[in-house]
């Protein structure tokens, strides 16, 4: 018995993506606990952009906007990420995000994205194509209820992707279908899973079947995530 847990915890060891209690390294496999560390650094601008600094991550600062009729909106931890290998080309360009956003958008990218469009269509992504980040407005845009985390940019909605060959994948169009588009989209889907405390598809309901939400939320210690 002894043995065997000495054998656990020498595995443990080399995998500090799997503990809960070590540094966040986007230089890791995605592990278990990923997900968790990405959104509890929603209040660490610092170590958010430590993060990302030290993975060479390109990115600018972004101004903090506030809204001072609306107090649930706004952000101060806001990072514009830089195109090409160190960053990541969105379209339309000037996407400002809260960091933890931007940082898994990273890891997405490095270990689901690109992976999932060499295995589908032997080529890269070239540019994300997105709907925007921020937006001072409750869920689903009603008047009343809960407020989207969008309202504070801690949130993304992605429409679809163009292929260094050309090749374009939407959302909207390729979901429903069969073959090499619809199962990467269901890939890039599953794999930013453990990266977001939230991803929403059109599997999820009508309001998402033209993009995929992702969100940072905080839920506290019960990490719940949400994956439809």
């Amino acid at each position: 018995m002894g043995a065997l847990a000495l054998a656990g915890y020498g595995w443990l060891r080399e995998r500090p993506q799997d503990l809960p209690w070590t540094q966040l390294d986007l230089a890791d496999p995605i592990g278990m606990f990923t997900g968790s560390k990405l959104a509890g650094l929603t209040d660490d601008f610092d170590q958010c952009r430590a993060l990302l600094d030290r993975a060479g991550v390109g990115y600018d600062a972004a101004d903090a906007v506030s809204r001072p009729d609306q107090p649930q909106c706004g952000y101060s931890d806001g990072i514009e990420l830089s195109g090409g290998d160190e960053g990541l080309d969105l379209s339309p360009g000037g996407l400002e995000t809260a960091c933890p956003v931007a940082a898994a958008l990273m890891k997405w990218k490095w270990d689901v994205l690109q992976p999932a469009a060499r295995r589908h269509f032997d080529s890269r992504v070239a540019q994300v194509i997105h709907l925007g980040s921020y937006s001072c407005r409750r869920l689903y845009g009603r008047e009343s209820g809960g407020w989207s985390e969008h309202a504070t940019a801690d949130a993304v909605d992605i429409s679809g992707f163009r292929l260094e060959d050309g090749t374009r994948i939407s959302v909207l169009e390729d979901w429903d279908g069969e073959g090499a588009r619809a199962a990467f989209l269901r890939d890039v889907r599953d794999g930013a899973c453990k990266l977001y405390a939230t991803v929403l598809s059109p599997e999820y309901n009508a309001q998402h079947r033209d993009h995929f939400h992702f969100d940072q939320a905080e839920r506290g210690a019960s990490g719940r995530r949400m994956c439809g």
